[in-house]
Parts: C-alpha cells; sequence; structure tokens
C-alpha cells in the first residue's frame, strides 16, 4: 500500500465494499473497528505511518456535492483513499490507480482489478506475487 494510492470499490449494496476495507486495513496491522462511512462519508484510519481514508459517497445526489465536500485536498496529499461508490462524484474525482469491481454471485462474491497507469499496475503486480 503506497502512500498517495487512489482504490476505487464498485459493485452493488451488499457486495462487500466495507468488507474489503475492512480485510485490507486488517492486513496492515489495523486493530480497531472499522466502521462503513455510509453516514460521516469519510472514516480515517492511522496504521504506523500511513493515513488510510475510508470514502462512502453512496448518499450524493448530485456531482457538485463533491466540490462542497472539501475532500480535494486529502486526493492531493499523501494519504491512502479508498472510495465506495466513486460514481456519485460524477467525473470530479481524480483518476484511480486501482478499481475492484465487486459482483455477487451464486455463491460468495467475484472480484475484477484493474490497474490505472504504472502505479496501480504495479498493485496488480505485488498481488499476483502473493
Amino acid at each position: 500500500m503506497a502512500p498517495g494510492l487512489k482504490l476505487y470499490l464498485r459493485g452493488a449494496l451488499g457486495a462487500g465494499k466495507t468488507t474489503l476495507v475492512r480485510g485490507l486495513l486488517g492486513g496492515l496491522g489495523w486493530r480497531g473497528k472499522v466502521k462503513s462511512p455510509s453516514y460521516a462519508l469519510v472514516e480515517l484510519y492511522v496504521v504506523s505511518s500511513l493515513h488510510l481514508y475510508h470514502f462512502d459517497f453512496y448518499r450524493f445526489r448530485d456531482p457538485g456535492e463533491w466540490d462542497d465536500s472539501g475532500f480535494r485536498e486529502i486526493f492531493d496529499s499523501a494519504a491512502v483513499c479508498v472510495v465506495e461508490w466513486p460514481e456519485k462524484a460524477g467525473g470530479a474525482l481524480p483518476p484511480s490507480d486501482l478499481e475492484l469491481l465487486l459482483e455477487l454471485a451464486p455463491v460468495g462474491r467475484t472480484l475484477r482489478a484493474y490497474g490505472r497507469g504504472d502505479t496501480g499496475k504495479r498493485c496488480l503486480e505485488a498481488l499476483r506475487e502473493v
């Protein structure tokens, strides 16, 4: 997990986006509670020197809410930004490095991963090596 990474999570309600974030944070060493940011819009987790912001834009009714949110400078920082429902911000979000699409399957979920740019492609390569 590299500082500045932008990870966008897509999928229907109940597809497991927040559960995936819980697992990601657990893998980084976070031992506290991981809440869905559906109502607060964002939750911050500090793991060692890494600042991970978990966003959920499901409740955005208009892409203009992104501009009003004041979150832009977080995305311009060295923080990791994990976003559920990025499409609700319209085209206003910066490009992602990595996009994960979660889909319900007859048993469990399927995951499709897309690396965008060099950073995203390096992330996918590192996952393949595990």
